[in-house]
């Protein structure tokens, strides 16, 4: 595909220091830029490419430029990484999106789907689902009666989104995750655990993204909810009636158990633990292979299991390493006390 350097520019609201009309064809790291390809500078260490370059148009961030002209076709913004990727993912976008209902698909009568959107071989869309203007459903993805999925979003292969689920705009889910599954709900009787209904469902809201094998179990009543924007990796389990804020960022093969809230601009590493009905607060880091077992105010880093404070968990490490040692030094002065009451 082929872009001039002023439709690259209107994507990312940049101004054009050069040639309007110059045409990319490629993209190319900075260090080995070609003619015809298009890069990006984000850094001053480099900064000293703008000169050398042999890419024909370069990304910049404003803080960088300290002249009127410059050899290739400058786009500035205010931050060129970001942009870059903002440009990147419209690319993908553009390759990727197609259009249509293919052959071996099984769409209900009554199921509503929107505009331009794109249903691939063998994906099931069950009575009054509604699929929003723009999406993208690929091969073998099973939507279940009354499925809600808005405008422009990406379901992959062999996804399942049960009954009654939501999922808001803009929102990617990648293979072999399943939204809407039972919560692991059951009763302890004198004949054995019996399963507890489980009636309510999931609500994934605008902008977020599901990794591949995950599960997230619909609630007992109400809704499990996954706020916007929050970013979820691959392989992790979120119970029911698991209420998420925005804009979180949640590792691969993390577990959080059922009524657990938790808030806004979380970051939780990798195999975390979290017990049910507890809440966690804003802006918290959890550090990878911590278990927390109770509630986290704003703002605290955790590490360890069960997760402390992860300063004081680094402060105590080093007295753990060295505890034989310690152990040795305590025995050597009681040894020592006693030979003086001795005497």
């Amino acid at each position: 595909m082929e872009f001039t350097a002023s439709q690259i520019a209107s994507f990312i609201d940049g101004q054009i220091i050069g040639d309007e009309s110059t045409v990319i064809t490629g993209v190319s790291p900075i260090e080995n830029g070609e003619s015809g390809h298009l890069s990006f500078i984000a850094q001053d260490r480099f900064a000293h490419f703008l000169d050398t370059s042999k890419c024909s148009v370069i990304i910049v961030s404003e803080k960088l430029i300290n002249k009127n002209t410059y050899n290739p076709t400058l786009i500035v913004v205010k931050d060129a990484y970001l942009s870059f990727q903002i440009l990147m993912n419209l690319y993908q976008e553009m390759q990727a999106r197609k259009e249509g209902i293919e052959t071996g698909s099984s769409i209900h009568e009554t199921a509503v789907i929107g505009e331009k959107t794109y249903i691939g071989a063998f994906t099931y869309v069950s009575e009054k689902a509604r699929i929003g203007e723009g999406s993208q459903i690929y091969p073998h993805v099973y939507i279940g009666k009354g499925v809600k999925i808005g405008k422009n979003c990406k379901i992959d292969s062999g996804a399942r989104i049960y009954d009654y689920c939501i999922v808001g705009d803009n929102c990617v889910i990648h293979s072999n995750t399943v939204v809407g599954g039972d919560g692991f709900g059951f009763q302890p009787t004198a004949e054995g655990f019996k399963k507890i209904p489980q009636l309510g469902n999931v609500i994934i809201e605008d902008d977020v993204e599901i990794g591949s094998n995950c599960s997230i179990d619909r609630a007992t009543i109400g809704s499990t909810i996954i706020g916007k924007g929050t970013k979820i990796d691959n392989l992790i389990q979120i119970a029911h009636n698991v209420k998420i804020g925005q804009n979180n960022v949640i590792a691969a093969q993390a577990g959080i158990a059922g009524s657990t809230t938790i808030g806004d601009w979380n970051q939780i590493g990798g195999q975390v633990g979290v017990v049910g009905h507890i809440k966690i607060g804003n802006q918290v880091k959890i550090q990878a292979q911590s278990g927390v077992n109770s509630s986290v105010n704003d703002k605290e880093t955790l590490y360890g299991s069960p997760a402390i404070s992860y300063n004081d968990y680094l402060r105590n490490y080093v007295h753990f390493r060295n505890f034989t040692e310690i152990v040795k030094r305590i025995n050597n002065l009681e040894d020592t006390s006693k030979d003086k009451t001795n005497e």
